[in-house]
C-alpha cells in the first residue's frame, strides 16, 4: 500500500487521468441504469397453466393438477411445487432454488410436461405462463365508455384485438393480461323437442359448425398472363350465415337448417373475472405484466407513450384510464433517496468545512464522494443491478464513511505542515519537498485507512449470506455500499494523496486556532486523564454499559420487514365460497363505492376472479381492489396511512367478507414466495380435504382469541356447490348409451360445447351449443332434460342417472403434491414474532388435530425465521472477518482481541435507539448491526494507529530502563487528545450521513430509516469506546507487555 501511495504521487497526472474517465464512465453508467422501486424479489418459478374448461375443481385436481404436480416435484433444482385447481383451469407453480437461470428452469419443465401427454385427458394441454410473475404487474389502466354507447362486448374485443397487441410489442413487456368486460360469444340454443323430430344430435350440430366455418386454398391458375390465386370462401360472418348451414337432407333432398332445431344469438361468455371503477359500475381493462429482469421505468414510460397515440383512435366515448402506474412509486423513491443523498454530501461538506477550517482541504475530502459513487455504478451495472431503494440506500448509508479515509489523510498532511512550518520559519514549502511531505504524511496513516476502510468494506460480507427473499432485497444494498466502501478505499491511497499535494496551499489554520478543535481537546483532556488514572474502573464501567442493553433487548419485538408505504393500497377480501358472477359483481361495486368515499382516496379499480393471466390463479370469490391514493398534500391534517386504513377498515364492513389491507408490490411478493396474501399464514395439510377442512376451522377459531389478531381467514375446502349427476349404468345401457355417451351429452348440452371460433378480421369469437337456461337452470330442470339416444329415442336425463346437490370445494390448493388449506392471519398493532408465539400457544391448547394432519406458519413469518437463522451465523462470519483483519493490520494478537472485544459495547447504543423509536428487529435493523461492526472496529483502529504512533516517537518507552508509566500516559495522551480532531470529523461525517437517513419520511424510508437506527445509535457509545476505553485498555496491556 505504501509502494502504490509513492506511485501515486509519482505519476499523478495518470491518476488524474483515470479519475477523470471514472467521472465520465460513471456519469453515463448512471444514465443508463434501470430504474425500479423495489429490487424483483419474487423467486424464480416457472408457471403451467391448462384449461380444462367446464370441469369442476375436484375433476380438474385429479387428472390435470396432481399428475402436473408429482411430475414436476423430480424437475432439477426445483425447490418447491404448488398447485391450484379451480374451475375450469389448473395452474402449477414450480418454484426454483436462488440463483437458477429463468430460461433453463422453463427448459427443464418443458422437458417434464412433454413426458405427460397420456397421462391428461384428450385435449387438454399445458402451456407455460410469461416470463414473468405477478411482480411484474407494473401497469393497470380500465376502458370506459362515459356515453353509454359501447357495452362491455365491445370494450372488451378492443381491449383483446387492439390496445394487448400494440402493447405487447413494447420491448420488455411479457404479456399483456385483459380483465374483466364480457367476451363475445356465438351461441347455439338448441330445442331438444325439435331435435328430436328431425332426428338431429348435438353432434350433428358440432360436425356441421366445423365443415361450415372454414376457408381453402385451391392452388393458382394463369388468367391473362398473370398468376391468380384461387381460394374456396366460407367463414361464417354473421347470424344468418349461422342460422343457414345445413344440417341434413331427407330423401327428397329437402335440407333440415340450424335455425330449424336452434336459436342463434350473441352473449356474454361465462365469466372468470370482473372488473369495476370507482363504484361506478363494470368496465373492461388491461394489466401490463414486464419481463422478470426488464427496466420497470422505460417500459411504463412506453407504455403511457403508446397509449396516448392509441387515444386518437379509440371509438367516440371510449376513455382509457389508469388505475395503477408503480412510476409514480419509483419518482418517489428514487427522489426521496437522491435528495437525501445531496442533503448528505452538502452536511458532510460542512462538518469537513467547520473541523478543518480550510476549503480546498474539504474539497479534497468531498470529491471522493462522486467518484466512489461512480465506481459503484459501474460495478453493479456489469451485475445487471437496478437502481432501486435498496441499492441507492446502500451508497446512502455508506456516505459519511466513504470520506473516513480522505478525513484522516487531510488531518496527517495538516499536522505534518504544521510541524514544518514550525520548524522552517518563513520559508515556502514548494516543489519536491512539498511532494515529499505530502507522502510521508500519507504513507503514515495510508495503510491503516486503507485496511480500517477494508474492515467497513468487508464487515457486510455476511448479508451476500442470506438467501431467498431477504437475499435479494439486501444482496443490492450489500453490493452499492461495499462498491462504494471498496471505491473510496482505492481513492483514499490514489487520489487523495495526489489532490492534497495539489489543493492543500495556502495558509494552513492551525487545530488550536479553530474554536471547535479548541473545546473538544480541552474537554477531553480530563476526561482521558480520569480513564488513564483508573483503566480498571473505566474497564468496569464499559462491562457495566453493555449489560444495560439487556432492559431493552427483552422488550424488542421482531418482524419480517417494516412495511414500505407504496402509496397504494390493496385491499384483498374473500367471500364466502361458490359465489356467482353476479353476486360477486354487486359486491365488488358496493366495496368499491364505500371505499371511494373516503377523501384520500383518488380512485378505486375492483377485481373479482382473476384476469387473463398464469400469473394470477385467483378464484371468483376473491376480491382484488387497487386504491391509488391522492398526494399526500392533498390529506386531511393528521391523516396518516395507518388511520386510512383504519378508516377505510371501519368503512367496508360487509357480512361474509374477511378484510385484509395491503400494500400491491409487498402482498403480490408474498403471494410468489409463499402463497399466502397476509403477512402470518397458516398451512393445515392432512389426509382428506373434510379432515383439513374441519382442522382449518378450528385453527381459525383458535387465532381470533390472540391479542392483536384483526382478521383471521381459513379457506373453505367443502363451501362450494355441486349438482351431482351419478349415472346409472344398467339403465343407460338399456337405452344404448355407456357412461360415456351420457358425459359427453352433460358437458355439451349443459356445459357448453365449444364449436370453434368466428373469425371477423384480426378478432376471433367463441362458438359454443348450450340448452336454454330453462332447460338447466335448476336440479329439477335438469331431472327432465332431454337426451336424445343414438337411436333417435327421447328420454329424459331422469331416466339413466340420478340429479342431487351436494357441497364440495370451489377450489383445491395444494404442496409438494399434498392437498392443503391455508388460514390467513392479519395482526396489527403487535410484532409478528409475539403473535406467531401466542398462535402456537393457542392453537395447542384449544386444537386437537386428527391424525395426519401437519401446521405450519408460512407467509412473512417462514421468511423472517429463515431470515434469522442465515443472520445467527452471517453474525460470528463478521465478527471473524473484523478479526483477520486487524491481526493483519496490526500483527498483534492482544491489539486486534482488544479491538474485537470492544464491538458488543458499541451495539448498546443501536439498542437502546431502537427501543426508544419503537421500532423491532428485523432483517433491516440487523444490516444495520452489521454496517454498525465495521464502523465501531474502524473507530479502533484509527485510534490504536495513532497511540502506537504517539508510544514510538517517545524513545524512553522503548527502552525497559527508561520506560515508566507517567510516560506511557503522556504518550497516550498525546496520541489521543492531540488526535482528537480527526476522531471527530469521522463520528461527525458518519452521523451527518446517516442522520438525515434516520429522520427522513418519504417513499422508502421506512427500510432504510431501520438500517440507520442502529448505526447512528451505535454512533453514541462506539467513539466512547474508541475514546476511553481503548486507551485505558491498552495502557493495561503495555504495562503487562513490560511487567510493569
Amino acid at each position: 500500500m505504501i509502494a502504490l501511495i509513492k506511485a501515486s504521487v509519482k505519476n499523478r497526472f495518470l491518476v488524474l487521468f483515470f479519475a477523470l474517465l471514472l467521472a465520465f464512465w460513471g456519469a453515463v453508467t448512471i444514465m443508463r441504469t434501470p430504474v425500479d422501486a423495489l429490487p424483483d424479489l419474487s423467486d424464480v418459478q416457472v408457471i403451467i397453466k391448462t384449461d380444462y374448461a367446464g370441469q369442476a375443481p375436484e375433476i380438474v385436481e385429479n387428472q390435470v393438477t396432481y399428475p402436473i404436480s408429482t411430475a414436476m416435484l423430480s424437475v432439477p433444482g426445483a425447490a418447491s411445487v404448488r398447485g391450484f385447481s379451480s374451475f375450469g383451469t389448473s395452474f402449477v407453480y414450480v418454484i426454483f432454488e436462488d440463483g437458477t437461470d429463468l430460461y433453463w428452469a422453463r427448459s427443464r419443465v418443458l422437458e417434464s410436461l412433454s413426458g405427460l401427454t397420456g397421462s391428461l385427458p384428450q385435449g387438454v394441454s399445458p402451456e407455460l405462463g410469461p416470463d414473468a410473475t405477478g411482480v411484474g404487474w407494473v401497469y393497470e389502466y380500465a376502458l370506459v365508455d362515459r356515453t353509454g354507447k359501447h357495452d362491455l362486448e365491445s370494450l372488451r374485443a378492443l381491449e383483446d384485438w387492439v390496445l394487448r397487441y400494440d402493447l405487447k410489442t413494447i420491448p420488455g413487456v411479457a404479456e399483456v393480461a385483459s380483465v374483466g368486460g364480457a367476451v363475445k360469444e356465438f351461441q347455439i340454443l338448441p330445442d331438444p323437442v325439435k331435435l328430436e323430430q328431425y332426428g338431429v344430435t348435438i353432434g350433428d350440430i358440432r360436425t356441421a359448425l366445423s365443415r361450415s366455418n372454414s376457408e381453402m386454398g385451391g392452388g393458382s391458375v394463369e388468367l391473362a398472363g398473370s398468376e391468380v390465386m384461387v381460394r374456396a370462401r366460407g367463414y361464417l360472418r354473421t347470424l344468418d350465415d349461422f342460422r343457414h348451414i345445413v344440417l341434413k337432407a331427407n330423401a327428397s333432398g329437402v335440407p333440415t337448417l340450424l335455425s330449424d332445431v336452434a336459436q342463434v344469438r350473441t352473449g356474454p361468455e361465462m365469466r372468470r373475472g370482473i372488473a369495476e371503477l370507482n363504484g361506478e359500475g363494470e368496465v373492461a381493462g388491461g394489466v401490463v405484466i414486464i419481463r422478470k429482469g426488464a427496466n420497470a421505468k422505460k417500459v411504463i414510460s412506453a407504455v403511457r407513450e403508446r397509449l396516448e397515440e392509441i387515444k386518437p383512435g379509440l371509438p367516440e366515448g371510449v376513455e382509457i384510464v389508469p388505475v395503477y402506474d408503480r412510476s409514480d412509486l419509483i419518482d418517489r423513491v428514487i427522489h426521496n433517496l437522491t435528495s437525501k443523498l445531496i442533503e448528505e454530501a452538502i452536511v458532510v461538506a460542512l462538518v469537513c468545512g467547520i473541523f478543518l477550517w480550510h476549503f480546498r482541504s474539504a474539497l479534497v475530502a468531498i470529491i471522493t464522494l462522486p467518484l466512489g459513487l461512480c465506481f459503484a455504478f459501474i460495478a453493479i451495472h456489469f451485475q445487471g443491478i437496478e437502481a432501486t431503494l435498496m441499492s441507492l440506500g446502500g451508497i446512502a448509508i455508506a456516505v459519511g464513511a466513504m470520506v473516513d479515509g480522505a478525513i484522516v489523510m487531510i488531518e496527517s498532511a495538516h499536522k505534518k505542515i504544521e510541524d514544518w512550518e514550525r520548524d522552517h520559519p518563513g520559508e515556502k514549502l514548494e516543489g519536491e519537498p512539498r511532494w515529499a511531505l505530502i507522502t510521508s504524511a500519507a504513507t503514515e496513516v495510508g495503510p491503516a485507512i486503507f485496511l480500517s476502510l477494508l474492515i467497513i468494506t468487508l464487515s457486510f460480507i455476511p448479508i451476500f449470506t442470506l438467501e431467498g427473499q431477504e437475499g435479494r432485497l439486501f444482496g443490492p444494498l450489500a453490493w452499492t455500499k461495499t462498491w462504494s466502501m471498496a471505491g473510496a478505499a482505492l481513492l483514499s491511497i490514489t487520489l487523495v494523496p495526489v489532490l492534497m499535494g495539489y489543493w492543500i496551499r495556502g495558509r494552513i489554520p492551525p487545530e488550536e486556532k479553530n474554536p471547535i478543535n479548541r473545546a473538544l481537546i480541552a474537554g477531553y483532556r480530563p476526561l482521558l486523564a480520569g480513564a488513564l488514572r483508573f483503566p480498571k474502573t473505566t474497564i468496569c464501567a464499559a462491562v457495566l454499559l453493555l449489560f444495560t442493553a439487556l432492559y431493552p433487548l427483552e422488550r424488542i419485538g421482531a418482524e419480517y420487514l417494516p412495511q414500505i408505504a407504496e402509496g397504494d393500497i390493496l385491499y384483498m377480501p374473500t367471500t364466502l365460497p361458490g359465489v356467482s358472477a353476479g353476486e360477486a359483481a354487486a359486491i365488488l361495486q358496493t366495496t368499491d363505492r364505500l371505499i371511494k368515499s373516503v377523501p384520500e382516496v383518488d380512485s378505486v379499480f375492483g377485481k373479482a376472479g382473476r384476469a387473463d393471466t398464469a400469473t394470477d390463479s385467483a378464484p371468483l370469490e376473491m376480491l382484488e381492489t387497487t386504491i391509488h391514493l391522492k398526494p399526500e398534500s392533498e390529506w386531511r391534517p393528521g391523516m396518516t396511512m395507518e388511520k386510512i386504513i383504519d378508516e377505510l377498515d371501519s368503512r367496508v364492513k360487509l357480512p361474509g367478507l374477511a378484510s385484509l389491507w395491503v400494500p400491491p408490490i409487498r402482498a403480490r411478493i408474498d403471494m410468489v414466495s409463499t402463497g399466502v396474501k397476509s403477512p402470518i399464514g397458516i398451512r393445515i395439510q392432512g389426509p382428506s380435504l373434510a379432515v383439513i377442512d374441519g382442522a382449518a376451522k378450528a385453527v381459525e377459531e383458535a387465532a381470533r382469541k390472540v391479542p392483536g389478531v384483526q382478521s383471521a381467514l381459513a379457506e373453505r375446502l367443502e363451501g362450494g356447490r355441486y349438482v351431482d349427476i351419478d349415472i346409472d349404468r344398467y339403465r343407460a345401457a338399456r337405452y344404448g348409451m355407456t357412461i360415456g355417451d351420457v358425459q359427453d351429452y352433460i358437458s355439451s348440452a349443459v356445459g357448453g360445447a365449444m364449436a370453434g371460433d368466428l373469425v371477423d378480421g384480426v378478432a376471433r369469437y367463441p362458438i359454443s351449443i348450450r340448452y336454454l337456461q330453462a332447460e338447466r337452470g335448476t336440479p329439477e330442470a335438469l331431472r327432465l332434460l332431454p337426451v336424445i339416444t343414438p337411436s333417435g329415442q327421447r328420454i329424459t336425463l331422469g331416466d339413466v342417472a340420478e340429479v342431487k346437490v351436494t357441497s364440495g370445494p370451489s377450489m383445491l390448493k395444494s404442496e409438494g403434491g399434498r392437498p392443503a388449506a391455508w388460514i390467513y392471519v392479519d395482526a396489527r398493532g403487535r410484532d409478528m414474532a409475539s403473535v406467531v408465539d401466542d398462535l402456537r400457544m393457542e392453537i395447542a391448547k384449544s386444537v386437537k388435530l386428527p391424525a395426519g394432519v401437519t401446521v405450519a406458519f408460512t407467509g412473512q413469518y417462514e421468511m423472517m425465521e429463515h431470515a434469522k437463522s442465515r443472520l445467527l451465523v452471517a453474525a460470528p462470519m463478521t465478527v471473524l472477518i473484523i478479526f483477520v483483519l486487524l491481526y493483519v493490520c496490526f500483527r498483534r494478537l492482544s491489539e486486534a482481541l482488544l479491538i474485537l472485544t470492544t464491538l458488543p459495547v458499541a451495539t448498546v447504543g443501536g439498542l437502546w435507539l431502537l427501543y426508544l423509536m419503537g421500532d423491532r428487529f428485523s432483517v433491516a435493523v440487523g444490516a444495520g448491526f452489521i454496517a454498525l461492526a465495521g464502523l465501531a472496529a474502524e473507530f479502533g483502529v484509527v485510534m490504536l494507529v495513532y497511540l502506537r504512533h504517539a508510544v514510538a516517537a517517545d524513545p524512553s518507552l522503548g527502552n525497559p530502563k527508561t520506560f515508566s508509566v507517567e510516560a506511557l500516559d503522556r504518550a497516550i495522551e498525546h496520541g489521543a487528545a492531540l488526535r482528537v480532531r480527526p476522531k471527530s470529523m469521522t463520528v461527525a461525517v458518519i452521523l451527518a450521513g446517516l442522520i438525515p437517513i434516520l429522520l427522513s419520511t418519504g417513499a422508502g424510508s421506512e427500510v432504510m430509516s431501520r438500517i440507520a437506527v442502529p448505526m447512528v445509535g451505535g454512533m453514541i457509545t462506539a467513539p466512547l469506546l474508541s475514546l476511553f476505553v481503548i486507551p485505558a485498555a491498552w495502557k493495561l496491556i503495555m504495562l503487562k507487555r513490560r511487567a510493569l
